[in-house]
């Protein structure tokens, strides 16, 4: 059946979805009043008369809601579950409408903050430089003294740049001295080991220290953090649980997890390579009440409390009891402090549940240069005068390129002697106070002229939102806020 062609209709001025659907129903209709009836005759009279009965008919697009579903089948049956949507609940929370506070920078707001931080912060920089100032400290290093110091009985001056000295004196008279010699030591109760390298330090303190005095030992270049080195150790066998020699060679402990059948007890890199020098209390040798009879006055200080952490007590214990001695042996670094470097009833295992030297040593360093405490004295204070130290020296440290000192030292209220962060508060409130002192000036001098803040306004709506009217477009801010 041949259609009949009609003239388009006339375009419509619309924007929008909304005007595009309801020119498409227009055209759609128009169309539809173009198809004669079935059975009817083409004749020009009738085709005109049905054109125009047709184009009478209301379109069906026209006056039907705007929607795409105006057009489905109408004969379809309606879903009446409804769809879940994934937008989320209309709520200040999930459309970002809270409330917030945001303030507006101005000279006068600006400028005091300034002063007020530098005003906060530079008297406490000076009280915390002030209590790095009272902490006396004396260093020492005594990495060569295997090699370097005179084998003699008499002791001779050390290089001036192995000592270090803070003390209220402006430059104290240390006098340090430095002299070696071979000695037998007895480990364990009556194992003795022969031609051990004994050094001796002599030193003065210019003044009274402490209490509380401690007593480190401070290694260089030793990186205690290393990725593999920090790992190696077993913690259940650590903890004192009975564990095998299959479960000690599967730990972490590798590489030095056992030799042979034996497992080493402790194993792992960390306590292989504990620190092994052996120190005495120093000995006070010119003590103006010292008699003929009375030579020499020793200042006791003890390492077997109150050097570990109260916390890694409950990380270690003590080997399970009825545990053979031929099952296990000496980290390869230990053993020659054992009897053919094996455990026995003489010379059993360590203690490690009472060992706070270890534990000190295994609550390893995060920075290669370190200072781990050793002993300590906290209810006397060390006289000033001259005192001798002996020092059994075994630990290696030109090996690696290290150093190795000891540090005797009192505290203060805020610790140890550490300047670092009293210059840093001092020089970040100098810096706000300075700041604080040019902006003033620039603004006394050429202020700004500032724009009026109320244009700042979150719950301002824009011309053009509200030129659009409520079935118009939402608009967004340039904040990201909904419009209130």
């Amino acid at each position: 059946m041949a259609r009949r062609s009609l003239p388009n209709p006339k375009p419509r001025a619309v924007k929008g979805t909304r005007g595009r659907r309801r020119e498409l129903d227009i055209y759609l209709a128009d169309d539809h009043a173009a198809e004669p009836h079935s059975g009817a005759a083409p004749s020009p009279t009738s085709g005109t008369a049905t054109h125009r009965d047709n184009m009478a008919e209301p379109s069906p697009g026209v006056g039907h809601t705007d929607s795409i579903d105006s057009r489905d089948d109408p004969n379809k049956p309606v879903d009446k579950k409804k769809k879940k949507s994934r937008r989320p609940a209309n709520t200040a929370f999930r459309q970002q409408r809270l409330k917030a506070w945001q303030p507006i920078l101005t000279p006068k707001t600006v400028i005091p903050i300034f002063f007020v931080i530098g005003i906060i912060f530079a008297p406490i920089g000076g009280a915390l430089l002030y209590a790095s100032a009272t902490v006396k400290e004396l260093q020492i290093d005594y990495s060569t003294c295997n090699t370097d110091a005179p084998n003699t009985t008499d002791s001779q001056p050390m290089p001036t740049d192995l000592i270090k000295a803070s003390f209220k004196t402006d430059k104290p008279a240390i006098n340090a001295l430095w002299r070696r010699e071979l000695t037998n030591h007895t480990y364990h109760g009556s194992y003795v080991v022969e031609n051990i390298t004994k050094c001796i330090l002599t030193f003065t303190t210019p003044e009274d220290m402490g209490p509380p005095v401690l007593f480190f030992y401070r290694l260089t270049n030793f990186y205690q953090n290393h990725r593999r080195y920090v790992s190696s150790f077993y913690d259940k066998q650590l903890k004192g649980d009975s564990v095998s020699v299959q479960a000690v060679k599967d730990s972490s402990c590798s590489p030095l997890t056992s030799d042979g059948d034996k497992a080493y007890y402790p194993c792992g890199l960390i306590a292989n390579s504990m620190f092994n020098d052996t120190f005495a209390s120093p000995v006070l040798t010119n003590k103006p009440s010292l008699t003929e009879t009375k030579v020499n006055e020793t200042y006791v200080m003890q390492n077997s409390s109150n050097i570990a952490w109260d916390s890694d007590n409950a990380l270690y214990g003590n080997l399970p009891a009825g545990t053979d001695y031929d099952t296990i042996l000496p980290p390869p670094n230990w053993q020659k402090q054992y009897k053919d470097g094996k455990y026995s009833t003489d010379s059993p295992p360590p203690d490690l549940n009472n060992n706070q030297q270890f534990m000190v040593w295994m609550r390893t360093a995060g920075l290669p240069t370190f200072s781990k405490l050793y002993m300590r004295n906290d209810s006397h204070a060390m006289e000033a005068g001259t005192y001798d130290i002996e020092i059994l020296s075994e630990f290696p440290t030109t090996e690696y390129q290290g150093t190795k000192s000891i540090v005797i030292t009192t505290t203060s209220p805020m610790g140890g002697k550490n300047p670092f962060l009293g210059i840093l508060y001092v020089v970040v409130g100098g810096l706000c106070i300075v700041l604080g002192a040019v902006f003033t000036v620039t603004h006394l001098i050429k202020p700004r002229k500032l724009g009026d803040h109320t244009y700042l306004s979150w719950n301002k709506v824009s011309n053009n939102a509200a030129k659009s009217g409520p079935g118009g477009p939402a608009i967004g801010m340039s904040t990201g806020r909904d419009l209130a």
